[in-house]
Order: structure tokens, then sequence, then C-alpha cells
């Protein structure tokens, strides 16, 4: 097959062209709390997936079940905040844990395996989410952003790859409990309109870091890892 005019554009610029860009993981973002009793097997099935290139499993712990008996140590605001957001765009005050988020567009229980599977295949196969994203970090951030089309906001998460916790108080006490890729920060670069781009800032708490083009009906369209 011939390659598009588009195609041959981004390899003259030295970025990834699209077929290699669909390669990108699926992205599978769970909410959840240490505080919370249901959690523990959704926090088990995300961890199944640390290990799959395929899949970029983000622990999300939020707020909202701390309490004097234990309030989670990862717990944070803005995944409370980001949780709200995927209600709000698909019209729903629906908000609970453990909830699960795949791709951005599809929700489901975060302990149900069957359709967590079903929806990573569904991801995996379709055709959206082809823009090349590179994030590099030493002391300074490094983020480049290919050509596409539409539009989209630009998210930079820092998460650590395991947290290992024990837990002293509430439901879970006495649990030591693994979690994988915690999110410990989730900071907005601002709008990408389709144009190639690039931009450098301090970097953020974590460990490794996750950069997430993601559009305004919350599919994302692109992603990034380091």
């Amino acid at each position: 097959m011939k390659p598009s005019r588009a195609a041959l554009l981004l390899v003259g610029m030295g970025l990834a062209m699209p077929l290699a860009a669909r390669a990108r993981p699926v992205v599978v973002e769970l909410f959840t709390s240490q505080a919370c009793a249901a959690c523990l097997p959704a926090d088990a099935l995300l961890a199944s997936y640390a290990k799959n290139p395929g899949v970029l499993p983000l622990s999300l712990n939020v707020p909202y079940w701390n309490s004097p008996a234990w309030k989670d140590p990862d717990s944070l605001a803005a995944a409370t905040a980001r949780q709200a957001w995927y209600a709000a765009i698909a019209n729903s005050q629906n908000v609970y844990t453990p909830q699960t988020i795949v791709d951005g567009t599809v929700a489901l229980a975060g302990a149900d395996a069957a359709r967590l599977e079903t929806a990573i295949a569904a991801a995996r196969a379709a055709p959206a989410g082809n823009v090349p994203v590179s994030v590099k970090g030493g002391a300074m951030v490094r983020i480049t952003i290919g050509m596409g089309s539409g539009n989209a906001n630009i998210l930079l998460l820092g998460f650590d790859a395991k947290r290992v916790t024990h837990i002293s108080g509430g439901v879970n006490r006495g649990t030591v409990l693994t979690e994988v890729n915690v999110v410990r920060s989730i900071t907005s670069l601002g709008p990408w309109s389709g144009q190639e781009m690039a931009m450098s800032m301090s970097r953020p708490a974590g460990r490794h870091m996750a950069v997430l083009l993601q559009a305004g009906n919350g599919a994302i369209i692109g992603v990034g890892v380091d």
C-alpha cells in the first residue's frame, strides 16, 4: 500500500508514523481507595495488567473515602476532579469506587474482569488514537506531540510504578496492599489543535510520567510514557 502524503510528512519530520502510534497502550484508569473494601479485588485486577505492554494501568486514589479510621496516603484531589469530569461528559451523576475507565470512553465496575478484557480488546481494535506523543524526563520534562486532526487537552500524569501500604485502620485494616502505577500528580498543559508542538517543564511528582492527549468527549487519541 502506498503511504499517504500525511504519513510521508511525518516521516520527513522525524516523527512516528500513524501505524506505529496505533500500537500505543490502552489506558485503563481505576478510581479506587485504600479505605474501600470493594476496591481490593479491583486493585488486584489492575495489577495483573502491570506487565502488559499493550496496557497502561493507572491507579487514581480518590480522597472521598478518607475518614479518621483510615486516610489513604496516596489519595489525590485531582483524581476526584477527573472522575467527576468523566461523569459530567457522560451526563451522569454516578460516581463510585471501584470504577474503571478504558481509553477515556468506556466506564465499568472496577472488578469486572470479563468486561474489562472486552473493553481493552475493543480499544485495541479501534482506528482512533494515532497521534504521536513522547515524553522524556530528567530534572526537566520534554514533551513532543506530532500532527493530527481534531482538538484535545494535553495532560501530564506523574506516577509511581508500585506502592505497598500496610493498612492499619478502617475496613481494610491488616491488609498489605500493593498498587500499581499510582498517580501522584495530574497537570493540564493546555490545548492541542492538530499541529506539531514541543514543550519543556519541571518534573511533576511521581517517578514515572505519562502524557495523555484527550479529546473533549473523553477519547484518548495519543499516549506517551516515560
